[in-house]
């Protein structure tokens, strides 16, 4: 821990009169603002502490809403428990504004080693008692100084306080309330017109399925429709295979003997062509495209087209 040169350091309470400042300072807060308990917890973590003060303070705070903290000394847990608006308005009354606190402390943890009493107003003294800071009555003690933060080492234990989200009144919750009733209310209506127009559709589905007699699925309807289009592009191959052998302009004495179709091959047999003659057919052929294999067997010409 370092020396604060920079910053003044300011005690709050409740109780403070007006603190006139031009820059930022530090804000020290009266035991006035928070709940503080020393537990011995057979936790390691302190972050797995800070998941438990909700309960672990639930039996101790007035009805409000709360922040928390907490540090491990030694074998101890300090934890705190405190409402940041009562903090933030408090801060406000005695004029100081958010842009003037550098940053906020427990009295807990920066004067948890006082060895004597001291005054923080003309009705309060500020005391350690069994390492707890506790504000008593100055009519318990004789003769007393008072506080005085200039010297005081500030520690690592700073918090940061929630601007709004504690600060919401009735009318916002009503408000926030109302918008989100709104907004439901627009997601049921869209839903149900979306489950209305679901139910033509697949309405509508069920007919046309019963109409053109197709499948249950529509796996089962891609399936079909596949094996229709090969069908289809195998047909369309045949009759155009078919027409151009049709349409050949033969020699008289050449002749198509055969054309047969074979599952994915047309098969075409010439007789009368001789052996380097052939070479009108596979022009015709070549010009409309067509796959096709061809040979001389027993003076017969043989073409195969694959389909």
């Amino acid at each position: 821990m370092k020396f604060n040169k920079k910053l003044k350091t300011v005690f709050l309470d409740p109780h403070s009169s007006e603190i006139k400042v031009t820059g930022k300072v530090n804000v020290v807060l009266s035991p006035a603002f928070y709940w503080v308990k020393k537990l011995a917890l057979p936790i390691k973590s302190v972050g797995a502490v800070k998941k438990l003060l909700p309960s672990i303070f639930e039996d101790t705070l007035p009805e409000g809403t709360y922040s928390y903290y907490a540090y491990k000394k030694e074998d101890l847990f300090i934890v705190f428990a405190y409402e940041d608006k009562l903090i933030l308005d408090t801060l406000s009354q005695k004029g100081l504004k958010p842009a003037n606190v550098a940053n906020i402390y427990f009295a807990q943890t920066e004067l948890d080693i006082i060895e004597t009493d001291y005054k923080v107003d003309k009705n309060q003294n500020i005391v350690l008692k069994d390492d707890i800071v506790i504000l008593l009555p100055s009519m318990l003690f004789e003769k007393s100084q008072y506080l005085d933060l200039k010297k005081t080492k500030l520690s690592k234990h700073k918090i940061t306080l929630t601007q709004f989200g504690h600060i919401i009144d009735s009318k916002s919750i009503y408000k926030i309330t109302a918008i989100l009733l709104a907004f439901i209310f627009l997601v049921v209506t869209e839903l149900f017109i979306t489950t209305q127009k679901t139910a033509e559709i697949v309405t509508l589905k069920e007919e046309l399925f019963t109409k053109y007699k197709l499948k249950s699925t529509m796996f089962q309807n891609r399936s079909m429709l596949k094996k229709y289009n090969n069908i289809h592009t195998k047909q369309m191959k045949i009759r155009e295979y078919s027409s151009a052998i049709l349409s050949l302009r033969l020699q008289s004495k050449n002749k198509l003997t055969q054309l047969t179709l074979k599952d994915k091959t047309l098969v075409a047999n010439f007789s009368g062509v001789e052996n380097g003659k052939e070479r009108y057919i596979i022009k015709v052929l070549k010009n409309k495209k067509i796959q096709f294999k061809s040979s001389f067997k027993n003076k017969i010409f043989h073409v195969e087209m694959a389909l």
